[in-house]
């Protein structure tokens, strides 16, 4: 049986401490091993209890959580860092990224946003503890973190595309979007198959008449 991933939860916040800490809890797999409310005690905890992964916010009472970080990477320090926070800044998300947390997750977010990427830590880490690491092995811990991204648009759609699209949607009345023209079927180019079909069955047919 493999040993659960042991959780440290970091938030100034007792009431949002206790969410994340019966998120975590309802996980197969993972056990909260501890809680601290401020960047030292965070510190403190982590060298005391050694977990595995840290939920960690950024808006702490005394260091930011983005100061605990870089505090534990220069101490050599490599517990894997979930930034859980409110905190939406391009500088922050790239500080954090840059200081070496394993991800970073905008609150508020649901119980499948914070399992889907502590499913992926925990995969990491057992890609990470095997004897020797095969090409199979590194792929998993380098494809690992990105099981929660969003698949690629298809070629030729953007995201500003996508979004308008489904604005449009949303404003019509419920059963409408089944009568919505088929426009890959009028989409075929000149002179391709398709296009002389539609041609040659649009075309009005000469009757003779004796």
């Amino acid at each position: 049986m493999t040993d659960p991933v042991r959780v440290l939860v970091v938030d100034d916040d007792f009431m949002v401490a206790s969410i994340h800490t019966r998120f975590v809890e309802r996980m197969e797999g993972f056990e909260v091993v501890g809680q601290a409310a401020t960047g030292a005690t965070a510190l403190t905890e982590i060298d005391r209890l050694r977990p595995d992964l840290v939920l960690l916010d950024v808006h702490l009472p005394d260091l930011t959580g983005i100061e605990v970080l870089r505090r534990l990477r220069g101490a050599g320090n490599d517990v894997g860092v979930l930034m859980v926070t409110a905190a939406r800044e391009a500088e922050t998300v790239r500080a954090a990224a840059a200081a070496g947390a394993s991800h970073y997750l905008v609150k508020p977010f649901a119980f499948e946003d914070l399992r889907v990427r502590m499913e992926a830590f925990a995969e990491q880490m057992r890609a990470l503890a095997q004897a020797e690491t095969g090409q199979g092995a590194i792929d998993a811990v380098f494809s690992a973190g990105r099981r929660g991204s969003r698949p690629a648009l298809p070629k030729g759609l953007s995201e500003p595309t996508l979004a308008a699209v489904r604005e449009v949607l949303g404003t019509l009345p419920e059963g409408r979007t089944s009568r919505l023209p088929n426009v890959r079927s009028r989409s075929a180019s000149p002179g391709s198959p398709r296009a002389a079909t539609s041609s040659t069955a649009s075309r009005p047919t000469l009757r003779r008449c004796d």
